[in-house]
């Protein structure tokens, strides 16, 4: 049913516009906040919105170079960030496995209109190990000048740490298990590198990869439908995707229908003021 809503807002999106409710909505700039889902609570992401990621920040490029965070994020287009490490066993190959299903559902090309940081958070983990996973995925993702735009990074445990800490992403090493027990999923950052959504889980939608992106862009990516769709929906962390905002909808309805009403009464005023002329003896006499 939502999906079905959904197309339909998209479909009216440029028209709804001209009502101009986006300029008041804000939705692209505001930031709403949900509680992390119940199921993940526990498990070691605790929301810092806003929270501005460290753009000095020294790790290491798989082509084994030493890099700033800041020269991987250009200012111009948002940026999905994800913490993981390239030898796990499970849990991390499918949240890359999910978040880039989501992405290869985009028209929109990682390096062309958003950016991917992926940072291991195993120090022990090697470039050469980060650069046999980056042309794994991009071998998968197909998508041309995307090298440029989806990094692997590795670095040591101070600075990886701090990088965790600032989007709340916790996690530590288990010894018993001899494996990192962390939480499943990833951050989506504005275009100044500031914490705008979380997304959980391991599946990662291309619709909700493009409103995420929509909403963290504040309009460097996705265009007039993109914006009014985003003012129909609102992410759920329980669900794990956008879901219809009715309250929205109302409103949008509402304001759609004055629109009706107010053409038609122009139109009808206008009819009027042409038959005047000939009723007075005008022209029409």
């Amino acid at each position: 049913m939502s999906d079905t809503i959904f197309r339909d807002c998209d479909r009216v999106g440029a028209a709804l516009l001209a009502l101009a409710l986006l300029a008041g909505a804000g939705t692209a700039e505001a930031q709403r906040t949900e509680p992390p889902p119940k199921a993940l609570g526990a498990a070691g992401i605790v929301e810092h919105p806003g929270a501005q990621v460290p753009l000095d920040l020294e790790l290491t490029a798989e082509n084994g170079r030493p890099v700033r965070l800041g020269d991987l994020i250009h200012g111009d287009r948002p940026v999905i960030l994800n913490l993981v490490y390239f030898e796990c066993p499970m849990l991390c190959g499918l949240v890359l496995q999910g978040m880039l299903d989501g992405m290869k559902g985009l028209q929109w090309t990682a390096g062309r209109d958003f950016d991917v940081v992926t940072v291991s958070i195993n120090p022990k983990e090697t470039p050469a190990l980060a650069r046999l996973k980056k042309q794994s995925y991009l071998k998968e993702y197909g998508r041309q000048g995307a090298a440029a735009g989806w990094h692997f990074l590795v670095g040591s445990e101070a600075n990886v740490r701090r990088l965790a800490d600032t989007v709340g992403f916790e996690y530590h090493w288990d010894e018993k298990t001899k494996q990192f027990v962390h939480a499943a999923g990833i951050f989506v950052l504005t275009p100044t590198a500031k914490v705008a959504r979380y997304l959980y889980g391991v599946q990662y939608s291309p619709k909700t990869l493009r409103l995420a992106l929509t909403e963290a862009g504040r309009g460097s990516v996705g265009g007039t439908v993109d914006r009014v769709v985003l003012y129909c929906f609102h992410y759920d962390s329980n669900q794990g995707r956008y879901v219809l905002a009715a309250s929205n909808v109302m409103r949008l309805g509402g304001a759609l229908s004055l629109l009706v009403v107010g053409v038609w009464l122009g139109g009808w005023w206008w009819r009027s003021a042409r038959r005047k002329p000939e009723a007075d003896g005008g022209p029409g006499r």
